[in-house]
């Protein structure tokens, strides 16, 4: 039905079907509607009373204030088009975020033209967000960025929502509007079990010969956490003053132990065939993601096993991005 009342009609009727649109997107005229506001729908009916009472009186000024107000509207039909014509849209920096949290999408909007914009609004129109549109001027022959939020509630990757623009600069008698399907996505990490519900992390040691933990000595390998038993002398002084929040307090409520080669030294493992059987998927990796986490704060070297996925022990941003992107696409089929 659409279809065919498009190829009777000379202009183009508004579309929210545009598949993902790659690189920086020009707005021509045919992408842009204008339709008279509610204010303006009011202003035309005063102007058809004008008019009627200009030709019931014979009244020369009336007929001059009706055609005045009359070019005026077209004038700022005119202006509220121009306002949003012609504008080039691009997407800049995302960051991955965890699930439950705000993935952030941030736009670029270019004006190559020698006028300002005012008031352009935007909102992703996904009938789950909140009706929230955030309002942006661009200078003339400049750029300027917005940033637009989009819930998360499932790991993998989010598509950013569509986008409309409009405006109803200058007078607000009518509203210029556009839709933008920007090709842009965030990774969703998995949502980080709760602290208080989160096991210890798998450490494991070897024993010698008493049953005490025993670590080499030979050469520093990093810290990992306090077990009972480690000695005093081997305490991180210095990684579990990083730890320490208050700069007021004299005690630790972490305790980490500076950890060597060369002995029964302690592995850092986060294996997910390790995980209770009962468990369903999204808890596992929940809980991976929570020990992710815990290691990095700690500073300890941990190794990773996820599937066919394994990475070596190690510690970092890189190391940690690895981990949570292996987590947050996992595929158990």
């Amino acid at each position: 039905m659409l279809n065919r009342l498009q190829k009777i009609l000379p202009f183009k009727l508004p579309s929210r079907s545009h598949a993902a649109e790659t690189g920086e997107v020009f707005l021509s005229q045919r992408r842009v509607y204008i339709v008279p506001s509610g204010a303006g729908f009011a202003f035309a009916g005063v102007l058809i009373l004008l008019f009627v009472a200009a030709i019931n009186y014979n009244l020369s000024l009336g007929f001059a204030l009706t055609f005045l107000l009359a070019s005026c509207a077209i004038i700022t039909m005119h202006l509220t088009f121009r306002n949003l014509a012609y504008l080039y849209l691009s997407t800049g920096k995302k960051s991955p975020v965890f699930a439950g949290q705000t993935a952030l999408f941030e736009l670029h909007l270019i004006n190559r033209r020698t006028h300002p914009r005012y008031a352009i609004w935007l909102k992703f129109i996904t009938a789950d967000l909140p009706h929230i549109e955030q309002a942006i001027d661009i200078a003339a022959s400049t750029s300027a960025n917005v940033v637009l939020g989009s819930n998360t509630y499932v790991r993998g990757w989010l598509a950013a929502p569509k986008i409309r623009l409009q405006t109803r600069f200058p007078l607000g008698l009518l509203r210029a509007w556009s839709y933008w399907q920007p090709d842009a996505q965030v990774l969703v990490y998995p949502q980080p079990e709760a602290l208080d519900t989160a096991p210890a992390l798998p450490v494991s040691a070897q024993q010698n010969g008493e049953g005490d933990m025993q670590s080499g000595h030979d050469d520093f390998a990093g810290v990992r956490a306090y077990q009972a038993g480690d000695s005093l002398k081997h305490l991180a002084w210095r990684q579990m003053a990083k730890l320490n929040t208050d700069e007021n307090s004299t005690s630790f409520s972490t305790l980490l132990s500076k950890q060597f080669d060369g002995g029964g030294a302690s592995t850092l493992l986060i294996d997910y065939s390790t995980l209770p059987y009962a468990m369903d998927v999204e808890s596992k990796l929940s809980r991976m993601t929570r020990w992710v986490l815990e290691a990095e704060m700690r500073g300890l070297p941990y190794a990773f096993k996820l599937g066919d996925i394994f990475y070596a022990p190690a510690v970092g941003a890189p190391h940690q991005r690895a981990c949570l992107q292996a987590l947050a696409l996992f595929d158990e089929a």
